[in-house]
C-alpha cells in the first residue's frame, strides 16, 4: 500500500489498533498484510486526536516536539497567539496544539480575583466570555459603589472600569453627586377655613457622602418627598386662603427650613425649596375672579373720575386766562373756527355782531 503525505500534513500509523509512530511528509510503502491504515492530519492549529488518546500520541518523540501542551487551571483563562496574533480565549481545561508551521504562545490570566492588573490590556478583557468580566462606566457628576459578593469595597471615580466577575461577584451602584431635584406634587390640603387648595412643590438637593446615604436609605427621593409633604400639611392647615395666599413667600421659606431638618439625618444637602403652583377648587377661582374684577373696574373708576376732574380744571383755567387776556381769547375764537372750517362746506356771516356771535346764532337757528 503505498501512502503520500504532503505538507503541511502528517499520519498516523496505525496497526492493528495500535498507535506506531508519527509520518512525516513523504512517500510510504506499506505492506498490505500488517493490517495497518494511516490517518492524516493537518499539522496546524489544535492536534486532533484520531481516535488516539493523546497520552499515547504524547509518548512519541516525533510527536511531542511538534506539540505544545498547556493547562489551563481552574480560575483562570488563557489567551492563545499564533504568530504574535491573537487568536482565542481559553477556559479551564488541557490542550494540546500543532507548534511546527505556526508558533503558539499562551497567556494564563487569573481571574478569581476581581482586580485586573492596569496595564492588561481593555480588548483582551473585552475577548473574554461576556459572563466572566463586569464593565462598569461611571460618568461625569457620579460616584460608583464597588461591592464584591455584595460586600462595599470602595469608591470609584469617573472613568470605565473591568473586573473578572468569575470566582466573585462583582456590582456597582451609580449615585449621582450632581444638584438633582424630586417634584412633590398633587398635595391635596384643606386650610383652617375649611377650603380644599393643591399644591405643587419642588425641592432641589445634593448627596454629599453617597456611601453612608446607602447605608441608611436606598432611595432618599422618596424621603424627601414624604418630608415635604408632612411639612406642606403642618404649615398650610394652620393658615386661611387668604393668608395662604399672602403668605406665599413665607410659605417656602418656611417649607425650606422644615426640610433642611432632614440634613441632619441624611448625608444630603437641601437647595432650593419652592412652591411651583397653588390650585384652587372651581367655585372659589370663579368668586375670586368676580372680586378681581370688581376691584379693578373700581380702579378704572377712581382713574376715569380723577381725569375728568382734571380735564375740568384745566377748562376753568383756560376760561380764566381768557377772560383776562383778549388776545388769547381772540386766538381761541380763530382756533375754533378753523375746527368748524374743517368739518362745514361753507359759511355765510354778515357784519355787526361778533364771530362767536354769529356761530351761536346759527346754531340756535337749526335748533
Amino acid at each position: 500500500m503505498k501512502i503520500t503525505i504532503s505538507d503541511p500534513s502528517c499520519g498516523f500509523l496505525i496497526e492493528k489498533g495500535t498507535f506506531r509512530r508519527m509520518l512525516l511528509p513523504g512517500t510510504y510503502h506499506i505492506p498490505f498484510w500488517k493490517n495497518a491504515e494511516v490517518k492524516q492530519t493537518v499539522m496546524k492549529g489544535k492536534v486532533e486526536e484520531q481516535g488516539i488518546p493523546m497520552e499515547r500520541l504524547m509518548e512519541n518523540q516525533e510527536v511531542s516536539k511538534r506539540v505544545l501542551r498547556t493547562l489551563i487551571p481552574d480560575g483562570s483563562i488563557g489567551y492563545r497567539f499564533v504568530n504574535e496574533v491573537f487568536e482565542e480565549v481559553l477556559l479551564p481545561g488541557e490542550y494540546y496544539f500543532w507548534n511546527v508551521y505556526e508558533t503558539q504562545e499562551f497567556r494564563i490570566v487569573d481571574v478569581s480575583s476581581p482586580d485586573i492588573e492596569p496595564d492588561f490590556p481593555v480588548y483582551l478583557i473585552e475577548k473574554a466570555p461576556a459572563s466572566m468580566y463586569r464593565k462598569i462606566t461611571v460618568e461625569e457628576g457620579e460616584a460608583g459603589l464597588l461591592y464584591f459578593n455584595g460586600v462595599y469595597e470602595r469608591t470609584l471615580p469617573c472613568g470605565i472600569w473591568y473586573f473578572w466577575n468569575y470566582g466573585t461577584r462583582v456590582s456597582c451602584t451609580l449615585a449621582d453627586l450632581k444638584m438633582q431635584r424630586v417634584e412633590i406634587s398633587g398635595q391635596d390640603i384643606l386650610t383652617s377655613d375649611k377650603v380644599g387648595v393643591r399644591l405643587n412643590l419642588v425641592c432641589c438637593y445634593k448627596i454629599t457622602d453617597p456611601v453612608e446615604l446607602m447605608r441608611k436609605t436606598s432611595n432618599i427621593a422618596e424621603q424627601l418627598y414624604s418630608a415635604g409633604q408632612l411639612a406642606a400639611r403642618e404649615y398650610v392647615g394652620r393658615l386661611k386662603l387668604d393668608e395662604l395666599l399672602d403668605k406665599r413667600e413665607e410659605l417656602a421659606s418656611c417649607l425650606s427650613e422644615k426640610m433642611k431638618q432632614i440634613e441632619k439625618e441624611y448625608p444630603v444637602e437641601i437647595g432650593t425649596v419652592g412652591i411651583k403652583d397653588i390650585i384652587l377648587p372651581g367655585e372659589i377661582r370663579t368668586i375670586m375672579n368676580t372680586v378681581l374684577i370688581a376691584e379693578k373696574q373700581a380702579q378704572a373708576n377712581v382713574i376715569t373720575r380723577r381725569e375728568e376732574v382734571a380735564s375740568t380744571r384745566s377748562l376753568l383755567n383756560t376760561a380764566k386766562l381768557m377772560e383776562e387776556n383778549k388776545i388769547l381769547y381772540r386766538l381761541k375764537e380763530m382756533e375754533y373756527l378753523e375746527k368748524i372750517c374743517e368739518k362745514v362746506g361753507s359759511i355765510s356771516l354778515s357784519g355787526g355782531n361778533g364771530i362767536l356771535g354769529q356761530l351761536a346764532e346759527l346754531t340756535k337757528g337749526r335748533e
